[in-house]
């Protein structure tokens, strides 16, 4: 859970709350004991295991084929069961 820490410490000791950030740390600024905003890191998506759009392409690329005819049939399927989910039908 993120510490609260109000608007005046964070003016008082930015660069103390800043490296703390860095490493990891968040935040609740508050203003007369109030949340106004949060202090988060900025993660680059490499830093939290997340890939990349290249990287999803090739593993998506290893994917067998869609059977085209099977969706078609399933949807249908699912279409009697629960109803035609196209907005443009509905009023």
């Amino acid at each position: 859970m993120a510490d609260a820490i109000g608007q005046q410490e964070l003016r008082n000791d930015s660069a103390s709350i800043m490296r703390r950030v860095e490493q990891g740390e968040s935040f609740v600024i508050t203003r007369n004991g109030r949340p106004v905003a949060d202090l988060v890191p900025h993660w680059l998506p490499r830093e939290r295991g997340q890939r990349t759009i290249g990287e999803l392409q090739a593993l998506f690329r290893q994917l067998p084929p869609v059977d085209a005819e099977r969706w078609s049939v399933e949807r249908e399927r699912a279409d009697q069961t629960f109803g035609d989910d196209c907005p443009a039908d509905q009023p």
